[in-house]
């Protein structure tokens, strides 16, 4: 949300005397004001943060009422997809999102130059591979095609999944936005296919295997019975947070809005929905 610009004329039809008084006690009024205006952002009682559609809904409602409780009135903003929530915040047309970890934020500060910061972790998703067609790594015949999502984050992630399992072995030094180009071994002569984020979950039934971000996968229908492989939860880089603009991040409303997420009675909510998918990252 962009503030209005409030613009302070002089009436030019004023003896030189009191003009001169009214610019001397505007600049006053104006450096007052120019010195609140910090406390004033400090003191933000109304705010829209960006959530991805879904499941997360839920959960924010739940978020929302105990914002409420603290005193802090929070209008949730719902987006299909994981590029418009940072577009949105760059711009001043929401104050938070929740929906991202540091790794696609990164990415996105490379690409896109914006300046955003998390505030405080909401949770993470263990990243799986899923099989319709195979009940174990182990089945996966060679020239199995297996798709991954294809934004520069996750595919490194998922990467990284089919490395742990001695799919594939990834070049020496390469950094967590690996692609398919940074595969150095595939002895099973995997096909791996580079799909949208959104896709690759539904096209489970048309691929030996996916791996998929929980959250695609639960849209999808997918199963932890059909899960048959998943990164490592400890030390996980994956965790995902509430971000803000750089700058107001030591301000008192996202400590109110953080805390308002970082409660049992979110939690309570969040494993409710999430079915144990996911799991509390604070």
């Amino acid at each position: 949300m962009s503030d209005p610009k409030n613009t302070y004329p002089l009436a030019s039809a004023v003896p030189r005397r009191t003009g001169l008084g009214m610019l001397v006690a505007s600049a006053v009024a104006l450096g007052s004001f120019a010195f609140a205006a910090p406390v004033l952002a400090q003191d933000k009682k109304e705010i829209k943060v960006g959530i991805i559609s879904g499941e997360d809904e839920d959960v924010w409602r739940v978020v929302v009422e105990e914002g409420a409780r603290r005193g802090l009135t929070i209008e949730t903003v719902v987006f299909n997809d994981y590029t418009q929530p940072n577009e949105a915040l760059e711009r001043g047309e929401i104050d938070a999102n929740a929906f991202q970890h540091q790794p696609y934020l990164d990415n996105q500060i490379k690409t896109q130059g914006y300046h955003i910061v998390p505030a405080g972790y909401t949770a993470v998703w263990p990243i799986g591979l899923y099989s319709k067609k195979h009940k174990t790594v182990a089945e996966l015949p060679e020239g199995a095609v297996v798709g991954v999502p294809n934004d520069p984050s996750n595919e490194g992630r998922a990467l990284r999944v089919l490395q742990n399992e001695g799919l594939i072995k990834l070049k020496d030094g390469t950094g967590i936005l690996a692609t398919v180009t940074d595969i150095a071994e595939n002895p099973r002569k995997l096909d791996i296919k580079e799909l949208d984020a959104g896709i690759v979950g539904r096209s489970v039934d048309d691929l030996d295997a996916a791996v998929v971000n929980t959250d695609w996968a639960l849209k999808s229908g997918l199963t932890p019975d059909e899960r048959i492989a998943q990164e490592p939860v400890a030390d996980n880089p994956y965790r995902n947070f509430i971000a803000v603009k750089a700058g107001a991040e030591n301000e008192s409303w996202v400590k109110t809005l953080v805390e308002s997420y970082q409660n049992e009675t979110v939690k309570a909510e969040f494993d409710r929905v999430y079915k144990g998918t996911g799991i509390s990252a604070y």
